[in-house]
This record gives structure tokens, sequence and C-alpha cells, in this order.
């Protein structure tokens, strides 16, 4: 099984175009865009797209088609395949994980386009007018902190916490990654002075993203406009490469929207090379010369640059850590950080062990946003906040992931989502769509839809209790746990 989702506006556009969504079959015989104005389609001619980046080729369609076209589109790095590509829209928010954007390249598929000058229309307005205003007030502690700071704000504190993983899962922070050098990279002091404008996904009362003003640093050039790095970036290049250059870090999350990389992957494959060249198992004549060693941002930047191309060691690296391994041979395997072949996020299990069963059990293994583990109201039983107390953790673990389901399938952003009352989630799809759904309902929706992801990966031959984690990730070995907060935290998935 594989999806992924993102912010942005193209979600929200296509449906006012009046499509609830497009299922492609097929592959085009030459690169390809879909246009859809309303309820018109047709496929047209993408050649002189075939090869441009994801936020160059979303401008020059919305220079095509206006400003009110909204894009979900690839990069170089869906075009070429990569297993570790996403889909981008709104100049940089990914769709990335699952290697999804492979698919569109496979198909030829460069972009889907959607134009609409409808409005929304809602069976009961008033209502969605008091629950927004509702949502509002409940939001409040939530948006006073990341619509300031972003989820960069967390950086620094979670590379302390046991949080964030620290070189390649084998550090810790306190240690490898302490306070007087994870602060170079904390949202508020370093990360903020370099943006200008806020930024909001569609009809967010949050706006957690924002832009940046053009780079000054000649290294690092991002362009005007650039995303604010999410953490998930900040920890993959920054912690997971003991790397704390701001610039760097940015333009490094640039580079993977541009080229429509999922950050995560890319982090982590980087780290996993370092420590394949740290090892012997990579050489100088292996990299072309590059000195891949933590910290050192310049390789970095090459090193995606030349996966991207597929250029030297670029090319096997391109297709994520598991493919990696395979290819280079000679134990570095020891050093792919994954479950299932997907790259693992930046949260540590041993600090909240739901994950550790998320990790591995769910049909797309590796990904973070499929529980929530700070719910703790509504439906959902409240989690132990010892790491080391497993009782009662399957019930509230069912109802959490379940309840994950239900956002996703609403088109919910999973942030609002976190301070927002889980009984209250019917009463948004009941005044759109003039339903009566009541909260166990809802959650019914959300078993049946893991219930089907679930058939559908056993089917089709998966076996997630067998998926063996690495040992640096549960902490069976105690290493990685030598010190700080997480230390001696083991996970018992069999408990």
């Amino acid at each position: 099984w594989g999806d992924a989702n993102c912010g942005g506006d193209f979600g929200g556009v296509l449906k006012l175009a009046g499509w609830d969504g497009v299922v492609f079959f097929g592959k085009a015989e030459r690169p390809s865009y879909l246009l859809i104005e309303g309820d018109n389609y047709e496929l047209r001619d993408a050649d002189d797209l075939w090869g441009t980046g994801a936020i160059e080729s979303e401008m020059e369609l919305k220079s095509r088609h206006g400003k009110r076209a909204s894009v979900a589109n690839i990069g170089q790095a869906g075009e070429t395949l990569s297993l570790i590509s996403g889909v981008c829209n709104d100049h940089g928010r990914l769709a990335a994980r699952s290697g999804v954007g492979a698919v569109m390249g496979s198909k030829n598929l460069k972009a889907v386009v959607a134009v609409s000058e409808r409005k929304i229309i809602s069976q009961t307005p008033e209502t969605i007018k008091m629950l927004r205003a509702n949502l509002d007030d409940m939001v409040k502690p939530l948006k006073d902190f990341f619509s300031n700071f972003g989820t960069t704000g967390i950086t620094a504190g979670s590379a302390l916490n046991g949080d964030s993983p620290v070189k390649n899962w084998g550090g810790v922070g306190v240690v490898d990654f302490p306070q007087e050098v994870s602060s170079q990279i904390d949202g508020g002091s370093t990360i903020n002075p370099r943006m200008e404008k806020k930024y909001g996904c569609w009809h967010c009362p949050i706006a957690c993203g924002a832009e940046s003003v053009e780079s000054t640093n000649e290294k690092y050039p991002y362009p005007h406009h650039t995303h604010r790095p999410e953490y998930e970036a900040m920890a993959s290049y920054g912690t997971m490469n003991l790397m704390n250059d701001p610039d760097a870090l940015i333009y490094l999350n640039h580079l993977c929207n541009e080229y429509g990389f999922d950050v995560i992957s890319a982090g982590v494959t980087a780290s996993f090379a370092i420590e394949c060249y740290e090892a012997g198992i990579l050489t100088k004549e292996d990299t072309d010369g590059l000195e891949l060693t933590w910290g050192n941002a310049e390789a970095l930047v090459e090193l995606t640059n030349m996966m991207a191309e597929r250029r030297g060691i670029g090319d096997v690296l391109a297709d994520g850590v598991k493919v990696a391994a395979e290819r280079i041979g000679n134990g570095a395997e020891a050093f792919g950080m994954h479950i299932g072949g997907q790259e693992l996020p930046m949260h540590d299990p041993k600090l909240q062990p739901e994950f550790h069963t998320t990790y591995k059990l769910d049909p797309t293994p590796g990904r973070h946003t499929q529980y929530e583990g700070n719910k703790r109201v509504g439906t959902i039983p409240d989690a132990p906040q010892d790491s080391r107390d497993y009782n009662d953790r399957g019930e509230h673990h069912k109802a959490a992931s379940e309840y994950m389901h239900v956002v996703n399938a609403g088109g919910m952003c999973q942030f609002i989502m976190m301070t927002a009352n889980t009984a209250n989630i019917p009463d948004w799809f009941n005044a759109v769509t003039g339903w009566d759904m009541d909260i166990d309902e809802a959650m019914q929706v959300g078993e049946r839809i893991a219930n089907l992801r679930m058939a559908y990966e056993v089917r089709e031959g998966g076996t997630p209790r067998q998926r063996p984690v690495p040992t640096r990730v549960s902490g069976v070995t105690n290493e990685g746990t030598h010190a700080g907060p997480l230390e001696g935290v083991n996970l018992d998935m069999e408990r």
C-alpha cells in the first residue's frame, strides 16, 4: 500500500472544480499534463516541461492558465522514477512518502492543473461559520506558537528531549548535538530572521508556514519565497547529519522541493551514506571525491544534486536506503534506517512507543502521520505517559490510528486536529453534506479504512509482523541509548 498527503491549495481547488479525485490508467505516449477547467478536461503536451523542477514548472503552468490555477506536479526525481520522490503543489508542499512521484513519472504525467472560479457550497453555511468561530478559539494556543515559529520551533528542543533521531539514529542529542549546537537551527532565533511572509494552506486559521527573503549566501542561494523548512526537514538533514547551518538547511529543503524529493528520505539517505563512508564501505573513489563527513553542509548539497541527477554515487542512493544498501552490499544494510523500505521519520518511538507499532505494522510503514499521540479527548483513551508502561496501549493506539484515518479522509489538517475534540469532527461533515453522522459512526469509518488498507497489504503478500526493526530504533541493544532521556528504554513489540 502506498499513499501520501500534504498541505497546500490543490485539493480545495480540485473540489471547487467539481472533482472528488482523478484516477489515471495506463501511460501517456509522451510527457503530458492534465488540464481540468470545471467540467472540461484535456491532456496536453508537456515535452517542454519535462526535466524542469516542480516549482519552476508550476510557475510556468500558472503563467499559462492564470492565477486561479492550482498545480500538482513532479520534479526531476519523479521523472527519473526515484522511489523517494513525491508530488508537489503550492511551490513546495510535497505529498512525499511512498514514492508517489515515481508513479506519476511512470505514466509520463508531469502535472495536473485544476482551474475553478466556483465558490464553496455547504448545506448549512451558518453552522459552518459557528464551527469556524469555535475552532478559532480552540486552536489559539497552537496558533500562537506555530504561526510564529512553524514546526521549526520544536527543532532544538526535540534534539535534546529524545524526540529527534541523531547521527543516523546512532547518536544522542545531549552528547552529539547539544544545546550550543542545536540552538543554531532553532526556529525563532536563526530560521525566522530569514523569513518575511507568513503562509497558510487552504483557508487555514493557523498559517504555520512562512516564505523567505532571497538568500545572500552564495553557497546556499535559495530564492525569494522559499518555504520555511518543516521540522522533519530540519531534523533529517540537521540532527541526523550533525549539521547546523541554517542557510544550508533552508537551501537543502528548497532543493528537495524543486527536485520533488521526500525530504525525510533524502536526509536519511544522506546520513546512511555518511556512515557507510565513515565505516570504509564507501570510499572517496566511490563518491567521485566527495568527502561524506558529519556536519559537511556543502557535501550534503552536492550529494542531493547527484541523487536528483542520478550521477555517480547519486544513482546508487536515489531510491533510498533499502535499495542503496542492496546495491552497495558489504555490510551497508546495518546502516539503513528503514522499516519495510520506508526511511524512518524524525520521531523516536522510544519517546512515544505507539510510533513503534505504527512504524512496523501500518500498511504504510515508517509513517509518523498515521498515529496522533497527542490526542487525549473524545473517544480516544489516554496513553500511558511512561515509555516503560505497556498497559492499555493497544486500545489507545487502535483508536488514535482510526482517528487519523478520519482526519485524512476528511481532508483536515493534523495540526489543527491536535487541539480539536474528537467528538466535534462529524459536525463538520454534517454541516457540509447534510448528513447526520455521530462520532461512533465516524470512528467506524476510520476502522473500515484501516481494515481495507491492511486487507490490501495482506492480499499483496505483505507481512507486517515480520518486518525487521533496526535495533537502534527499538533500543533492544542499548545502541544509541547510552545517555540522555531515553537511556535504557527498550521497546518490546510482543507486549
